[in-house]
């Protein structure tokens, strides 16, 4: 019989899951599949839904909508106690009272294991079960202890102990269980920068040890990038990519993934034809094609692959100033004016600032994505003479002939068309800044109104994340159409 591989066998699936809270969406239509003995991190700013989705896989939330699955079997409304899932806290929750070897052995001193059957007299059979005897109890935490490298610290008690040390505690605790997948919710934030690092390492040994499915949810991308088999890049509560850390930093799937993972230079850009793409009114090769002609992406160059040289050079693909360089420790860190744009380059020469260089990439060094979407479009509602009513606010916008009040509209906005105001009540409606993207040339910032839709604007103003603003819209830019029956969900 052909042996099984089990670490490419699915032990969760989540299918097509929603989580509302009131009004608002904290996860959208999420559909992911993790394999057994896999390390897979829920990566994304704070507010973009990554622990919610991690609280519906340990049972403390349920769903809106969509379902959850654990070897096959639907969990979806399966308490938190019936799930052989243990979740590792921020907050360690420690009991102070008890010792390290209390602290693990908590959850082995209540435990109830199966201990044969008894047969009834209607015929029906009765699982038996019994409590752990102290030999097992104390064989299991010295395992678990040794496994979080606190072999000798069993009866210390937990007050006395470094944040490191507690951590491992809480790990220990939560792995002696023997659980199928262990949550951890990023359990490093209390910990200094040098007990991270020490701490990261530590978890993907014990990954490598215990052989159990590790689910970790951080808003660091170097956390993600050193520990992870796969990372799960998450964002306004929907799912941007999957993918191994190599493939999320070399191969971003959209802006967002591009300018949150590692350190980009995000440019807008035109496909002039396969192989060739255009920006800051240069043309050169890359690798990239199926784009139809001159349309519109987003161009991707990592700092490292920028090449700098001397700016008489013949393939020089563009001329540039350096207003900035810094030793980073192996490399130097600089900023380079080039066609209009602020490059970030990485190199272990450094240059002086005031130096004029030439600036050369290759064709592998550029990344193509396609745009996350052409033009906001929302459905409102004609509500008067040129007035339509969406995103709970009255926007003055040109209707179409034939329109009358209360018909439902279909509104595309493009990017340029939207005004943001530094005071909301200046505005039609309020929203707060989520995103924002320096493009070269402009902005692009994305806007999350109180009715939890999203504006994209592209702006020469640059905002803060959280900042709240009020939206206008440029009527002479934006197009109404009357929306069919058909179209009507």
């Amino acid at each position: 019989m052909a042996e099984v591989n089990y670490k490419k066998k699915k032990i969760i699936e989540i299918t097509n899951v929603t989580k509302a809270f009131g009004a608002v969406t904290a996860v959208d239509d999420v559909s992911l599949a993790i394999n057994r003995g896999e390390f897979v991190t829920l990566l994304g700013p704070s507010g973009c839904g990554k622990t919610t989705l991690l609280r519906m896989i340990a049972g403390f939330d349920l769903p809106t909508k969509g379902k959850i699955l654990l070897e096959g079997t639907d969990v979806t409304q399966i308490p938190p106690n019936k799930r052989p899932i243990n979740t590792v806290f921020q907050k360690y929750a420690l009991f102070p009272h008890l010792t390290v070897f209390g602290n693990v052995a908590y959850g082995l001193k209540i435990l109830r294991v199966p201990n044969g059957e008894k047969k009834l007299k209607n015929g029906s059979v009765k699982q038996l079960y019994r409590k752990l005897t102290k030999a097992e109890i104390k064989a299991k935490v010295e395992r678990a202890l040794s496994v979080v490298g606190l072999a000798e610290y069993g009866y210390r008690n937990v007050t006395t102990l470094s944040g490191g040390q507690q951590q491992r505690v809480a790990i220990a605790r939560a792995i002696v269980l023997e659980p199928k997948v262990l949550l951890l919710d990023e359990p490093l934030g209390a910990l200094d920068l040098k007990m991270r690092k020490e701490m990261q390492l530590e978890l993907k040994r014990m990954h490598s040890e215990l052989g159990i499915t590790f689910i970790y949810v951080t808003h660091d991308q170097e956390e993600a990038l050193t520990m992870s088999d796969t990372i799960v890049v998450m964002s306004d509560g929907a799912v941007q990519q999957i993918g191994s850390p190599k493939k999320i930093y070399d191969e971003p799937a959209n802006a967002f993934v591009a300018n949150f993972i590692g350190e980009s230079n995000l440019l807008a850009g035109n496909m002039i034809a396969d192989f060739k793409v255009k920006f800051l009114d240069v043309v050169v090769d890359c690798l990239d094609k199926g784009f139809a002609k001159n349309e519109s992406v987003d161009v991707v160059i990592r700092p490292e692959d920028i090449e700098l040289i001397d700016e008489e050079a013949e393939k020089a693909q563009m001329c540039g100033e350096i207003i900035s360089s810094i030793f980073k420790g192996t490399y130097y860190e600089m900023e380079v004016v080039a066609g209009g744009y602020e490059f970030t380059v990485q190199s272990t020469n450094g240059k002086e600032v005031g130096s004029k260089v030439g600036l050369h990439v290759t064709p592998n060094g550029i990344h193509i994505m396609k745009k996350m979407r052409a033009t906001n479009e929302f459905i409102g509602e004609a509500d008067g003479e040129n007035l339509v009513w969406m995103c709970k606010g009255d926007f003055e916008l040109d209707l179409p002939e034939g329109v009358e009040k209360g018909d439902k509209v279909k509104v595309k906005v493009p990017f340029d068309a939207v005004e943001l105001t530094d005071d909301e009540n200046d505005g039609v409606i309020g929203g707060n800044v989520t995103q924002s993207i320096y493009k070269g040339t402009y902005y692009q910032v994305q806007v999350y109104t109180d009715t939890d839709e999203d504006f994209l604007v592209d702006t020469s103003d640059e905002w803060d994340i959280n900042d709240r603003v009020g939206i206008n819209l440029r009527r002479e830019k934006v197009t109404v159409e009357k929306v069919e029956e058909e179209e009507d969900e």
